[in-house]
């Protein structure tokens, strides 16, 4: 299942989040491969975070799982 394979590639980052703090939440998997995400703890206000997005988050999840199109963060 495509949201399970999405967990494991977050789980894989998410110790490096929760390090600095932070951890991120999979809020949702949509059929045509958008990925939306919650930052959460330090990661949510940070200014960096657009980057932890981009060059963490996405890229361990596109690495993992890559018919994903795109990951946001609501």
């Amino acid at each position: 299942m495509l949201r399970d394979r999405v967990e494991e590639a977050l789980n894989s980052i998410r110790p490096a989040l929760q390090a600095d703090g932070g951890d991120v939440t999979l809020v949702e998997v949509t059929d045509d491969g958008i990925v939306r995400v919650q930052l959460q703890g330090a990661c949510s206000g940070c200014p960096s975070s657009q980057i932890t997005l981009a060059m963490g988050i996405e890229r361990a999840i596109k690495e993992k799982v890559p018919e994903i199109k795109e990951v946001l963060s609501i």
